[in-house]
């Protein structure tokens, strides 16, 4: 019987259970909380490296429609129009496309059948441009009005234009999404904390009769919430980062994902969830707790 109460043996237990039968259901709508949102976050940043690659591509590049007149052939006046702008400052290369390359462009607007032999059909000049000191479209229209070309430059200015504003959009969407969902976990956890509370009602009326002070009971369930939100955080993330994987591992920017190409860092984006997991759920149960124990007061 003495060693029923030898102090070296006897521990007291935990104010709150270390576990509750309702924690289960709290840690999966958490989990599944920062999984949707690990996924808007590595969609967000997938977007963005996408838009900037087309953007560097455009930026790099212009076209020029070589249009013949009098008597010299379309492939002449291409080919005369690529000599003009190769002597440009800021050019690296200028290549004239032959009639079955221009036909190819058109063909998905126009369809085969009306693409005929006798139809007049523009050439194109691709230039490839110094990505430290690109040419100006004003000095390869100028480059061309010298040689006596009839063409007009297209520094896909509009293509990139659209290109920005949407890859801005995407930005502003993947935030607001991620904003949302954070929002749901906070009040998930609120009303998890909430009900907690209630449920330990007569622990609380104990701890307040023996003098302890609201911060004190406050700080028990914002720590336990805190965990168990990490917890899930950790699941949240890992089945995003598995996702991401598999993502890459099917093809990445070329394969499974040609729009939103995957990227082996953006698996790293996912590791700070478990604490920021954390951090709303001790902000949210502490509102919540504090809330509480001011209508109990």
């Amino acid at each position: 019987m003495s060693d029923i109460f030898d102090p070296r043996r006897w521990k007291p237990a935990p104010l709150l259970p270390r576990k509750d039968p309702r924690d289960g259901a709290l840690v999966f709508v958490v989990a599944v909380l920062c999984f949707l949102a690990c996924l808007t976050a590595n969609g967000g940043l997938a977007a963005d490296r996408a838009a900037r690659g087309w953007t560097g591509q455009l930026t790099g590049s212009a076209t020029v429609v070589v249009r013949a007149s009098g008597s010299e052939t379309p492939d002449s006046a291409a080919g005369r129009a690529a000599e003009a702008l190769s002597g440009v400052k800021g050019v690296t290369e200028a290549r004239a496309l032959e009639k079955a390359r221009a036909e190819a462009l058109l063909e998905p607007w126009l369809g085969r059948e009306a693409l005929l032999d006798d139809l007049p059909i523009p050439r194109l000049v691709t230039v490839d441009l110094d990505p430290k000191a690109p040419a100006t479209a004003i000095a390869l229209d100028k480059a061309l009005k010298a040689a006596g070309v009839d063409a007009t430059v297209d520094d896909h200015s509009l293509w990139i234009a659209d290109i920005e504003r949407a890859a801005g959009i995407a930005r502003w969407a993947a935030l607001g999404v991620f904003l949302l969902i954070a929002s749901a976990a906070a009040a998930a956890i609120g009303f998890a904390t909430r009900a907690a509370m209630a449920a330990h009602h007569e622990t609380i009326e104990v701890l307040h009769l023996s003098g302890a002070q609201a911060n004190f009971v406050v700080k028990l369930f914002q720590s336990r919430f805190a965990r168990v939100a990490a917890v899930a955080g950790l699941f949240g993330a890992a089945g995003a980062a598995s996702i991401g994987a598999l993502a890459r591992l099917a093809g990445g920017g070329q394969g499974l994902t040609p729009v939103l190409p995957v990227a082996w860092l953006d698996l790293l984006v996912v590791a700070p969830t478990p604490v920021l997991a954390a951090l709303v759920a001790a902000v949210a149960a502490r509102v919540a707790a504090r809330g509480l124990i001011g209508e109990m007061a």
